[in-house]
């Protein structure tokens, strides 16, 4: 991989992840559509199908310069973007999910939504680098509970702007 190169997702139209993969292979970009093998019952018989793991997603490594164009793909809808920029995926994650994949099969994907008494930090802001624990939610902005010097102050920040360090005992 070249050094200037990134992982990044693109949204599709619905049920377009396998062409639009197809289109990107054939322009020799990049890509991976990570296919889950499932076993569908129909009244008459089963049947082994590869179904895309993320409906509506598809990855590719490309040149941050040549993303734009990627939007003028048919079946491409937009660049799935992050706090205003588009998402870089680590190639970490990358490598995670096709080895899952490899080894096991019906695999399904639940989102990781915050919810009460997850512990988080602050990742931009005045708070940035602070660690707290949600204490409440509403729409898109936290109220997070930050301990220090004995007392608890309370912060509400932008969903967007925390990362879950640790799941409420509930979430599981």
């Amino acid at each position: 991989m070249a050094m200037h190169e990134k992982w990044y997702a693109v949204y599709t139209k619905p049920r377009w992840e396998k062409k639009v993969a197809a289109s990107f292979t054939e322009r020799l970009i990049t890509n991976y559509c990570p296919l889950n093998r499932v076993t569908r019952q129909w009244s008459d018989r089963k049947k082994t199908v590869l179904e895309p793991l993320f409906t509506s997603y598809v990855f590719v490594r490309v040149p941050e310069k040549q993303l734009y164009d990627l939007k003028k793909t048919n079946g491409v809808l937009s660049l799935v973007n992050w706090l205003g920029k588009p998402a870089v995926i680590r190639e970490e994650e990358i490598d995670t999910i096709r080895e899952f994949l490899t080894c096991h099969s019906n695999v399904f994907v639940a989102g990781t939504e915050i919810s009460l008494y997850n512990t988080v930090r602050v990742n931009e802001g005045s708070l940035t680098d602070k660690e707290g624990t949600v204490i409440a939610i509403k729409n898109k902005t936290l109220k997070v509970a930050l301990p220090s010097l004995g007392f608890t102050m309370y912060a509400e920040v932008p969903k967007a702007s925390v990362e879950v360090l640790q799941y409420a005992a509930a979430d599981f």
